[in-house]
């Protein structure tokens, strides 16, 4: 695996044999970071993340990149399920001293999957919230249109 970072050595074997998997999928499509960041919707960043083993990809990155290099998704979802579960755990940093809550950042699960924070009504409560904001701009347009067309 020339020009790539070595692994850490502290690194799971499940993982380490995912993030090799995914390196060689990434060298089959010959395309750099860059080119391989604009055919996906994850960065540039994200991906040397996930090719180094810093963070773990989300599953749809992994179809992303098996879709554009041509692979089985099926065998390398299974390895992604395997990694993800190995994968070391960050340390919990504080986030809010006063509410003893702590960080806990899984960068593989969508942002409405995440836990709610202190009196938030966790992802139904926020996707309501949106929901009603759009209702009540739509109601003031279509009042707002009636008012000017008569």
């Amino acid at each position: 695996m020339s020009g790539w970072q070595p692994l850490p050595d502290d690194l799971p074997a499940e993982v380490r044999h995912f993030v090799e998997q995914l390196r060689l999928l990434k060298d089959r499509t010959g395309l750099s970071l860059v080119a391989l960041g604009a055919r996906t919707a994850y960065s540039k960043s994200s991906w040397h993340r996930y090719l180094n083993a810093g963070q773990p990809p989300p599953r749809q990155a992994v179809l992303a990149l098996c879709r554009i290099a041509g692979a089985d998704p099926e065998r390398i979802g299974v390895r992604w399920e395997l990694a993800v579960q190995a994968w070391p755990r960050p340390v919990a940093v504080p986030e809010r001293a006063a509410g003893g809550d702590e960080y806990r950042d899984d960068p593989t699960l969508p942002w409405w999957d995440t836990p709610p924070e202190k009196g938030d009504r966790g992802p139904g409560g926020r996707l309501l919230r949106y929901a009603l904001v759009l209702l009540f701009l739509m109601l003031l347009m279509a009042v707002a249109g009636a008012v000017v067309l008569g």
